[in-house]
């Protein structure tokens, strides 16, 4: 299937590793030019080179701090000056601590607040004249599967991000017919944060090893394990390119069947 995105330009935040790495490399094999983003600019140059082992497009990695809001300015700006314009925005940003309510104080709200709501925010006020001058600009707004069914231990995930459906559900009336607007929300995959969750339950003790925490990460995933990172990427393009051309304010749940919400 031609996604129909050659030539065009993408920004992918929080795009060094994980899911936005993997949604940079599938839109980057597209023939997307791309440009990556995450704090550590050594870091983030290894997994341009990756990238472009397999990239039909060019690839381009820029350092910025997604809570803030002058490096998010620089980070659009930056897209717009290596490839003339921005026809596709991924948002994307790390999980927040894990732990239950009465752990949490004033300061970790507000921190998750800022990187989950406002750095997605911040990069759709940036670039939405830039997605509006193309022939078709997109965003997909990468969440979730907490935002349909609350998962324990991670209070600050599941109250935050649902702010970020709200806000795809608005802008994809608003920004029509110039922007389609999407968010995915996905369950368990082979990701750095997934082997952090893993861990921190062991540490905080409330499992024995590791093996046990992934046996319960995933015995109700009916596929019996947890999702490919680079297949989500392939979801990623598919929403960015033609053929989803009629698919605006939708979100898609990408968990392998875990969710048991009707809605």
């Amino acid at each position: 299937m031609d996604l129909e995105i050659q030539g065009h330009s993408a920004l992918v935040s929080a795009s060094s590793s994980g899911l936005g790495k993997a949604s940079a490399t599938a839109l980057a094999e597209e023939g997307a030019n791309v440009v990556i983003n995450g704090r550590d600019q050594e870091r983030l140059e290894a997994t341009a080179e990756e990238i472009r082992e397999t990239a039909t497009g060019e690839v381009v990695a820029h350092a910025a701090d997604l809570t803030d809001e002058s490096e998010i300015r620089g980070l659009v700006d930056r897209a717009v000056e290596e490839f003339g314009g921005l026809d596709h925005l991924v948002t994307n940003a790390g999980g927040p601590p894990s732990g239950p309510f009465s752990g949490t104080t004033d300061e970790d709200w507000y921190q998750a607040f800022d990187l989950l709501v406002m750095s997605s925010v911040r990069l759709v006020r940036n670039a939405t004249e830039h997605l509006q001058a193309g022939d078709g600009g997109t965003i997909v707004n990468i969440t979730s599967h907490s935002v349909k069914e609350a998962l324990d231990e991670l209070v600050l995930s599941n109250s935050v991000r649902m702010s970020v459906v709200g806000l795809e559900k608005t802008l994809a009336r608003e920004l029509a017919p110039d922007v389609r607007v999407n968010a995915i929300m996905p369950g368990p995959h082979k990701t750095n944060r997934m082997e952090y969750l893993i861990q921190n339950s062991v540490d905080l003790g409330e499992h024995e090893s590791y093996e046990e925490s992934y046996d319960e990460w995933t015995e109700d995933i009916p596929y019996g394990e947890m999702g490919d990172p680079y297949r989500f990427g392939q979801t990623v393009a598919y929403l960015s390119g033609a053929p989803s051309e009629f698919v605006s304010g939708t979100t898609v749940m990408v968990d392998g069947g875990q969710s048991r919400s009707t809605l």
